[in-house]
């Protein structure tokens, strides 16, 4: 899912595309994109971008009018520029919109469609479509020790959780918390004060350093390759692979259809985390410690 750096070059990337620019005409092609019909979508056509701005996850794309675009590409939607429309046989096309300067076309990967555009009238219907985060490259250290605090739950749910911090999704959290050296499940009611402070600056160090290198990727064209996975990053999507700052191999929890990557010496002090899927089977068995699961691993036979 693109989170804030990756949007961040979106929204840079629409900017220099879109503002001044009349959209012409727009066709939506798949049956669950448009979220909201008010004001209608129709309402935009004709009229020039004024403004396009990041709302968390979301990019916002604001028309004369005070009228306003707002995709969500959530896991696997994707944005693309191009001169020309593309075949409107590609089934992973769900909209395109022809704007006098080009064309943006939204697709989305697999058979999940999950990517939303909702319509807007207003500041006031921004606002609605806003869960509320903080920013957490505005925030300072009492605001953000605040948010963290203002319920209690494992650091991993707490910086993901939108109502909390703003753009702040599953990969970006895996390398804030690397940074910071802090465990992924630990509760945030037992932070001491140097440690909120470690993680207030590696959230900022993490998410501007990424906003930097991304820039530097799209070389100011349109940011095409944005993943979630990528090989610069230090604990996200690197099971198995030693960590960049002590060597120990990379482990993972996983659930549902995510996984936190994390690495136990620098984070969870040695401790192995217990996987929810494999501790439920094995049980007396799971390994406490990485040595432990390595000393497993050489024990099983033909290893």
């Amino acid at each position: 899912m693109p989170e804030l750096p990756d949007v961040v070059v979106y929204v840079e990337a629409l900017r220099e595309r879109l503002i001044g620019h009349s959209l012409r005409r727009a066709l939506i092609r798949g049956p669950f994109l448009l979220r909201s019909t008010t004001p209608p979508l129709e309402a935009v056509f004709g009229k020039k971008a004024r403004q396009v701005r990041r709302a968390g996850k979301r990019i916002a794309i604001g028309f004369e009018d005070d009228l306003w675009m707002v995709f969500h590409l959530m896991i696997a939607g994707r944005l693309h520029w191009r001169p020309g429309a593309p075949k409107t046989t590609a089934r992973n096309v769900l909209a395109t919109f022809e704007f006098d300067s080009g064309v943006l076309h939204l697709t989305e990967a697999g058979s999940q469609r999950r990517a939303s555009l909702h319509m807007a009238a207003g500041e006031a219907g921004l606002r609605a479509l806003d869960a509320g985060g903080i920013e957490p490259l505005e925030a300072d250290l009492a605001s953000f020790e605040a948010a963290l605090r203002s319920e209690n739950h494992t650091l991993k749910r707490s910086l993901t959780d939108p109502r909390l911090f703003s753009g702040i999704g599953n990969a970006y959290s895996d390398e804030i918390l690397h940074r910071a050296q802090l465990s992924p499940v630990a509760m945030t009611s037992r932070l001491t004060p140097e440690e909120i402070a470690r993680l207030h600056a590696a959230t900022r160090e993490t998410l501007l350093e990424w906003v930097e290198r991304l820039r530097a990727q799209a070389k100011s064209g349109f940011p095409e390759k944005v993943t979630a996975f990528r090989e610069e990053m230090a604990v996200h999507g690197k099971y198995g692979q030693p960590c960049p700052r002590c060597g120990s191999k990379i482990q993972r929890i996983r659930y549902a259809a995510n996984e936190t990557n994390y690495c136990v010496r620098c984070q969870t002090g040695g401790k192995l985390l217990a996987d929810r899927g494999l501790s439920r089977l094995l049980r007396e068995d799971w390994p406490r410690s990485l040595e432990e699961l390595e000393l497993r691993k050489t024990q099983r036979p033909g290893a």
